[in-house]
């Protein structure tokens, strides 16, 4: 599993890279989990509103900073 978190060096963006860090660690699950910074690379993914989490290549989430309970759960479909 590849998880992404897009985001720019925002407040919200890190704190949903260290909730998704969590997330994947509470569930023991055997993901790489990358943070892109990068805005030429974000924009390849046409979102509007950072954060946003990536999944596989599947945008699951844009513009929110999610619980760790939201984590998990699009983590577990």
């Amino acid at each position: 599993m590849e998880i992404k978190v897009l985001g720019t060096g925002c407040a919200n963006c890190k704190a949903l890279y260290v909730t998704v860090e969590q997330a994947v660690r509470d569930l023991k699950l055997d993901a790489t989990l990358i943070k892109e910074e990068d805005i030429l690379k974000i924009m390849e993914y046409n979102i509007l509103s950072l954060p946003a989490l990536v999944i596989d290549e599947k945008i699951v989430s844009a513009g929110r900073k999610l619980s760790l309970a939201e984590v998990k759960e699009l983590l577990k479909q």
